[in-house]
């Protein structure tokens, strides 16, 4: 990433209250520890909507089963229309898109509108059925997908030297290099929202900083970190960089004291993420920790700020993005997110 300096704003003073991954990432992504909450990617389209209506809004590809489990990139208590859609790995990122043989088109089409038929005359006797309304427009979405999606996700029509950007055909990094580059014609056709997520096999991801610190870091970091400069240098040479926000976060960091004779263990109090794209004026740092990296020193941020930074950065205000519920206005930051950071590396606020 070090070609990639002057692009990015390197944030050193994140800090939160949970140890534990899958609390951690609900806060990361919700701003609560307990699940149940819409995450970002999901308030992002519920402010946004998407500019393709043939494919979904909110799309999540991940290396493994997630500890945080589907409730990790899930609606929370707004309709399920905006929650992720999780796209495979390997060369079929999208299942049963092919109509089956001896089926047409017309025929495929009368089937689905009498389902639909039959979906709505027993939505009418459920009012207010989110699920069963998010099931009804799920598969309304499968059929037009089914003529739009193989060409979005098919990568070998990309030449040689792009494949080659994102590491593609490498043996460490192929798995996130084709991610990387799924994720960039995704956005190219208005995806709102994609969220990558690193190291969540069990017995092969960053966790294994428990025991071996170095070890683990060098292994995960060479999956990635080739193709994310990829993701970044093929941004700008599209046009896209100034209006693709790219983040790249962690729920928590590392100790910095030792856990074992090579291991560092979690650590909420104080750690790095850092920000590229959307008008960011990058080459700067914000933040600092103190001498021993134990706690943020100045520029303390947290989860809320982040995210109401991200949602600034989005076009929207992070107060003004709200959804009623149990008798109030619900929102990403709850009722902070007071420190959102923008005006640092974009500017005083128009």
């Amino acid at each position: 990433m070090v070609k990639h300096a002057d692009e990015f704003v390197l944030v050193r003073s994140c800090y939160g209250d949970a140890f534990d991954h899958a609390p951690a990432m609900y806060l990361r992504s919700t701003g609560s520890m307990i699940p149940g909450r819409p995450c970002l990617g999901s308030w992002a389209v519920y402010g946004l909507g998407s500019e393709n209506r043939n494919l979904p809004a909110f799309v999540v590809m991940s290396d493994g089963a997630m500890k945080c489990g589907l409730q990790g990139f899930g609606a929370g208590f707004p309709p399920g229309v905006y929650q992720g859609t999780i796209f495979r790995a390997g060369a079929t990122p999208i299942l049963d898109l092919a109509t089956p043989a001896g089926i047409t088109t017309q025929a495929q089409r009368e089937t689905l509108d009498f389902l639909c038929q039959l979906n709505q005359r027993h939505l009418a006797a459920r009012a207010g059925d989110d699920e069963l309304e998010a099931r009804i427009a799920a598969y309304e979405l499968a059929f037009r997908r089914q003529s739009t999606a193989p060409q979005a996700v098919d990568i070998t029509k990309e030449t040689d030297a792009t494949r080659k950007l994102y590491g593609i055909g490498e043996p460490a990094m192929d798995d996130f290099g084709r991610k990387y580059l799924l994720a960039r014609r995704l956005v190219e056709r208005g995806v709102r929202f994609v969220q990558l997520c690193s190291g969540t096999h069990q017995g092969d991801d960053w966790d294994g900083a428990h025991n071996d610190l170095t070890g683990s870091h060098h292994k995960m970091a060479a999956k990635s970190d080739l193709p994310v400069q990829g993701l970044l240098t093929d941004l700008k040479s599209r046009g896209l960089r100034d209006s693709t926000l790219v983040v790249w976060a962690s729920e928590f960091g590392r100790t910095p004291l030792a856990e074992g004779r090579n291991g560092r263990d979690h650590h909420p109090y104080a750690f790095s993420m850092w920000m590229a794209g959307a008008g960011i004026r990058g080459g700067r740092v914000l933040g600092s920790t103190d001498e021993f990296g134990l706690r943020p020193a100045e520029n303390p941020v947290d989860s809320h700020d982040v995210n109401a930074t991200i949602l600034r950065l989005l076009g929207m205000e992070h107060t003004k993005l709200t959804y009623f519920y149990q008798g109030r206005d619900m929102r990403l930051t709850d009722v902070h997110g007071e420190r959102e950071f923008t005006k640092f590396f974009c500017g005083p606020r128009r």
